[in-house]
């Protein structure tokens, strides 16, 4: 090899590796990652946005919760103040008492409340109630995220099987097309057979594209609720097994008003309620506080007394503030928080309602798919054999070519069929734990 080749050959060698650092995907592609459902629900419980967005209510509840815990502890306070006078003495009476023209006041305090009509507890146990109230959020969050995921899910693979059944069914028409043709060809057939096999072919080749790209949009969905660039390459894997639902009505029931994070809501609201309502009350009562002050002045910025000053003065009294009447607001405020709360427990036992029809519902459609899945994949059995059977007549010439095309018609959405109502079932499982609560 000369130097000119070897030359040639390093500097294609550099390129193709400079190429490789500065765009990967030039060198390797971004590997498929295969996930199973209990991997996917998890990723997405640790990745997805509106989750996390979530999860910031219960930061900033607890926080809340801190800060109305400090109300119960003395406030401290100071103030400094300036005062100049026009004329060195003031006129009371008949006397003119000399005074100082420049007066500087130090002031610094501290006031601690010891009744508030249990407003400062009132406050706080709303708070409580409240990050409560953003965990049991956080918790429904998660529930509906781990359904969504387990429908991504499933989609895919009613997609990919919908995907092979149409593949198989190009094949299948591409073969009785072939027959069909070299039937016409030795003049065995008229042209309008061949054609119609042709344009069958045609058909579900158009059908197919149209799935495979239901399929690549089926991944993208997935990826964008696991909070991953939906056009990162994506595999499931397949769940075909079931197994029949035991379970019955009212043990789903009671697991689900027990489990439920919407009951759990509704509940925690409603002793937000009782809440509400004690602290509207404590405007019923006097408020007192315990205020200790020490206080400097002076004719100087030093505040260190002077002719007409005494240089310090502490002081410690009790101060009740009661704004005993407003009119009756207060009783009207105390009635719009009552009738929040039976407004509260009338949608509670709505949603009790809504909850039973749920189970019963999601119960059906589990029966429902568990009946249909044997009989779909028995009408799979059947459709195979009579595509057989239509082939065979079809070659021997005693039947016409729309008799196979309309078996394999009846084949491809029979295979369908099963595949739908296999994972239906399976989508109905993930739909009964949502309803109890579970994922």
């Amino acid at each position: 090899m000369t130097v000119k080749i070897r030359m040639l050959v390093l500097t294609g060698f550099l390129i193709y590796w400079v190429a490789g650092l500065v765009h990967p995907s030039w060198a390797t592609e971004e590997p498929k990652k295969v996930y199973t459902i209990r991997e996917a629900v998890q990723e997405a419980l640790e990745n997805n946005w509106s989750l996390k967005a979530k999860e910031e209510d219960i930061v900033r509840s607890t926080e809340l919760n801190k800060r109305s815990f400090k109300d119960f502890f003395p406030k401290f306070s100071t103030s400094y103040s300036y005062t100049r006078y026009r004329d060195k003495s003031r006129q009371i009476g008949n006397f003119h008492i000399p005074q100082s023209q420049n007066n500087y006041v130090w002031t610094t305090g501290i006031r601690q409340p010891l009744f508030t009509g249990f407003r400062l507890t009132s406050q706080y146990e709303l708070t409580k109630l409240q990050i409560d109230v953003s965990k049991i959020e956080v918790e429904l969050e998660k529930l509906d995220l781990a359904l969504k995921v387990k429908d991504a899910y499933f989609n895919i693979l009613i997609q990919d099987k919908s995907v092979e059944v149409a593949q198989k069914d190009v094949e299948a028409r591409k073969s009785q097309a072939e027959v069909a043709r070299n039937f016409y060809n030795v003049g065995m057939i008229p042209i309008n057979e061949l054609l119609q096999a042709e344009v069958e072919e045609a058909d579900v080749r158009q059908i197919l594209v149209k799935l495979e790209n239901d399929a690549k949009l089926a991944r993208s969905a997935f990826n964008q609720v696991l909070a991953r660039p939906t056009n990162s390459p994506v595999d499931v894997v397949d769940v075909q097994n079931f197994q029949p639902e035991t379970g019955n009505f009212e043990k789903y029931l009671e697991l689900a008003l027990h489990e439920r994070p919407e009951i759990m809501a509704i509940d925690t609201r409603i002793l937000q309620k009782d809440q509400e309502t004690r602290l509207a009350k404590s405007s019923f009562y006097p408020e007192i506080s315990l205020v200790v002050d020490y206080t400097k002045q002076g004719d100087t910025p030093n505040v260190s007394g002077g002719d007409f000053h005494d240089p310090s003065e502490g002081r410690a009294f009790a101060v009740l503030n009661w704004t005993f009447f407003e009119w009756g607001k207060e009783v009207h405020t105390v009635r719009e928080i009552e009738a929040s709360k039976r407004q509260l427990e009338k949608t509670r036992q709505n949603l009790v309602e809504e909850i039973g029809l749920q189970v019963r519902q999601v119960l059906l459609e589990l029966k429902t798919a568990e009946t249909n899945i044997p009989t779909t994949k028995k009408a799979v059995e059947q459709g195979e054999e009579n595509v057989r059977v239509s082939d065979e007549r079809y070659k021997a010439q005693v039947t016409v070519i729309t008799e196979v095309l309309d078996a394999q018609t009846r084949l491809s959405q029979a295979r369908v069929n099963y595949y739908r109502s296999l994972y239906t079932h399976h989508l109905a499982s993930a739909q009964l734990m949502r309803v109890i609560g579970r994922y």
